[in-house]
């Protein structure tokens, strides 16, 4: 079974109903806690989510976030008993997507976030889970997980960021057929289609996690900040354009004392005290 990190909800005085958080190590860790919905995401965890990594975005103790849930469920997905669909709100509610709702700006929030997301799934990541963790950055699964877009069961399609994000991922044909027939993946699967890193033994997914964030918090945090910018803007510019901001990114280090101290301790054979600045 994964280790939860310590029963501790509160993050910058703030106390949560759906989640829970702690620091483990250099890395902040967000577990999902709705069991009795198997993590299905509401207009209010959402919120609590957003909060809580914005807690520590400019804290330079934290290497990376870390994401998950239970051994049955990372996030079974968005929880549709919560949407309220009257004919007179339906104007409303279509404005309300744009910035209103937090389910929305969850995903803009985790897609748009300085540092290293790291997502352990243990059991169902489906629907919206499955789209949240598309926009982190990294996905361990342990040999339980099931991966799935099932919306079309329910004449839905997925909404936050599926049908973008999972062709990008594995191809037009492949991700429509999935879509389509809202068939679920397993770990090995979903491997196998580049979609998670690491597949470990159940209830390890979080000790995965726990050791990639510590390798990444052995370099300089302002590259691995970089790296991401880099790469999250460049695939969707042209090799001449990203090839243009990469060289932007990488002279904007130059200006940075963490460049020095590298070059520095790698001239002394020492290991770098990086300070963020």
């Amino acid at each position: 079974m994964a280790k939860k990190p310590t029963e501790k909800t509160k993050t910058a005085d703030k106390t949560y109903e759906f989640i829970l958080t702690a620091r483990h190590g250099s890395t902040f860790e967000i577990t999902l806690n709705r069991p009795d919905r198997m993590n299905a995401l509401n207009e209010q965890m959402a919120g609590e989510i957003v909060e809580a990594m914005g807690s520590v975005e400019l804290d330079r103790e934290i290497v990376a976030i870390i994401m998950q849930g239970n051994e049955r469920a990372f996030c079974a997905g968005a929880d549709l008993g919560g949407f309220s669909d009257r004919p007179e709100d339906r104007y409303d509610n279509y404005r309300a997507r744009f910035n209103i709702r937090k389910n929305r700006q969850l995903f803009k929030y985790v897609s748009g976030y300085s540092k290293p997301v790291i997502v352990a799934v243990e059991g169902y990541c489906l629907g919206g889970g499955f789209e949240l963790s598309m926009f982190c950055d990294i996905i361990v699964a342990s040999e339980t997980a099931q991966f799935g877009l099932p919306e079309s069961r329910h004449s839905l399609i997925p909404g936050a960021g599926g049908t973008q994000n999972l062709p990008r991922l594995l191809g037009k044909a492949l991700a429509k057929e999935l879509m389509w027939t809202a068939r679920r993946i397993n770990a090995q699967e979903a491997k196998e289609f580049r979609l998670v890193n690491h597949v470990v033994a159940k209830g390890q997914a979080i000790e995965k996690a726990r050791e990639i964030a510590a390798a990444i918090g052995k370099n300089g945090p302002l590259a691995v900040m970089m790296i991401k910018q880099a790469v999250d803007r460049g695939v969707d510019m042209t090799l001449a354009q990203g090839f243009l901001q990469e060289g932007d990114l990488a002279y904007l280090l130059t200006f940075s004392e963490d460049r020095a101290e590298g070059l520095k301790a790698f001239a002394e054979k020492r290991e770098p005290k990086f300070k963020g600045q």
